[in-house]
């Protein structure tokens, strides 16, 4: 059994060291670095061209699609004609998202020209209004709710924060499919009277968090409280939370850690401190990451398999998110760190794009995770400042951010 456990582990550990290098080959790793590669112009090319070679393919698609009559019967570039590549609807916004996100990120990189192209030839008026048109529909209430719709008003608050006058303009397009998305999550919410809590898209620690920056930087206060009190509903009271049962062979997203990462937001530090420790006793007080291991994909062809890389980085910025909301002289800092860095290598390693089954969307996780995303909404709303001057958008605070 012993040698069986030594193969698996040498398996594991070549495996990450390879596919960092094909995705990083500029960097390479001694045997004594065990620092993420840095977040570059050159590395963001790479993500963005997962997106760019997936936004108008159309083809394989999973659409979830409810019949009414042969009418509805249609390609998806006729039913949803922004997001009809990607695989998948929700896979296509969140492209869309990361194109955005790359180019305020790198606005003078090479692939940035191109990028913006793309998003004009998507989100143009016409193809936005028939998209609201799509999810108003008979028969769609429960579409895309709440991952894809939260990414969708992703993807609004990334265009707000954009000083750019085509990404004003873009803005003004999605304003339809943006207030249906609004309205629909809305009326859902005060109804859902238990939360979800999978590793999937339906959780609903996820989509909370989403909704709770973008309302945040909408300004739109009636929707923050809505997502502010449901969080506290299903979660506030959650001790012990069963963190030994995961992950599921099927996840991307920890429900542990990711009622953590919605609770950071909504709470002020001391008391987040506090219910952190009742909810997760799990985290020791050493630097050690022994108490949450990566996880490796076993056939990373499959698209469901395929989950458990993107688990690395949704775990890795849920981390990170969870130690930006403690005190500094917290105990349990050098374990969450150890443990942020040890998902970090092991996912950005697994975005190679060699299989499309993950690169249409881990691309998306990776931009999530060494941009900072969610943390970035916290500090620029505690800090007052403007999201034109969010801390992710200097270079050398996003490369920072990625060792």
């Amino acid at each position: 059994m012993r040698s069986i456990a030594c193969k698996l582990v040498t398996f594991i550990n070549m495996r990450i060291l390879t596919t960092a290098l094909i995705l990083f080959p500029q960097f390479p790793l001694a045997a004594e670095n065990t620092s993420a590669p840095t977040f570059d112009a050159a590395a963001a090319e790479r993500f963005g061209k997962l997106a760019l070679a997936c936004v108008d393919k159309e083809y394989p698609n999973k659409i979830s699609h409810v019949l009414n009559s042969d009418a509805d019967v249609a390609p998806p570039r006729k039913l949803t004609p922004a997001f009809c590549g990607c695989y998948d609807w929700h896979s296509s916004v969140h492209g869309h998202w990361l194109l955005v996100r790359l180019i305020r990120t790198f606005p003078d990189a090479p692939f940035a020209p191109t990028a913006r192209d793309a998003l004009k030839n998507s989100l143009t008026a016409e193809n936005l209004k028939e998209e609201a048109n799509y999810l108003r529909g008979k028969g769609r209430a429960s579409f895309e709710r709440p991952y894809g719709l939260s990414w969708s008003l992703q993807l609004c608050a990334e265009l707000r924060e954009w000083d750019d006058p085509e990404a004003r303009e873009m803005m003004a397009n999605l304003r339809p499919l943006e207030e249906a998305a609004v309205e629909r999550l809305k009326t859902w919410l005060p109804k859902l009277s238990h939360p979800v809590r999978i590793g999937e898209h339906d959780q609903t620690a996820f989509g909370l968090g989403l909704m709770l920056d973008y309302a945040r930087t909408a300004g739109n206060q009636e929707l923050a409280k809505l997502v502010s009190d449901s969080a506290k509903k299903f979660f506030l009271a959650d001790k012990n939370c069963p963190l030994a049962y995961e992950p599921s062979g099927e996840d991307f997203l920890s429900p542990c850690l990711g009622e953590a990462d919605v609770m950071r937001r909504v709470l002020p530090q001391n008391e987040f401190a506090k219910w952190l420790k009742e909810f997760m006793p799990q985290i020791p007080t050493t630097a050690n990451a022994d108490w949450l291991p990566v996880t490796v994909s076993p056939d990373p062809s499959d698209p469901k398999l395929a989950h458990l890389d993107g688990l690395n980085l949704s775990r890795a910025w849920m981390l990170e998110g969870i130690l930006s909301a403690l005190p500094s002289d917290d105990p349990r800092r050098p374990a969450l760190q150890a443990t942020a860095d040890a998902h970090r290598r092991a996912g950005l390693a697994a975005v190679t794009g060699e299989h499309y089954e993950g690169g249409h969307w881990l691309g998306s996780f990776a931009v999530y995770l060494t941009t900072q995303r969610g943390i970035a909404h916290l500090k620029s709303r505690d800090q007052g400042a403007p999201p034109s001057q969010s801390p992710t958008q200097t270079h050398g605070d996003l490369e920072a951010a990625a060792r």
